[in-house]
């Protein structure tokens, strides 16, 4: 038996789920309980270990902090284009 060092609940066995095509891609449902144990809500960082497919918690927001370090590069000129401004003759229409 394992024992979740959070929430105390206790799951006998690993469970097995089924693997469901999504399109083009595979995946699975991840049952609720499974989550409460996990402390997951809704984004997840996705790796490999071995023959295992690790889901955890992100350790960082997606784009946390990205508006402050964009006004930081804008404070030193560091903000420019790298690219040069470009544009698509059927770009005309859009508005920004």
């Amino acid at each position: 038996m394992n024992k979740d060092h959070k929430s105390n609940v206790v799951t006998s066995a690993p469970l097995q789920v089924a693997i469901r095509t999504i399109g083009n891609s595979k995946g699975v449902v991840i049952p609720k309980i499974i989550l409460e144990q996990s402390g997951i809500r809704e984004i997840v960082e996705m790796s490999v270990d071995g023959e295992k497919i690790v889901l955890s918690k992100p350790k960082n927001a997606i784009r946390e902090h990205w508006a402050q370090d964009a006004q930081s590069l804008a404070k030193l000129g560091e903000d420019k284009l790298l690219l040069g401004d470009f544009a698509n003759d059927e770009d005309g229409d859009w508005v920004w």
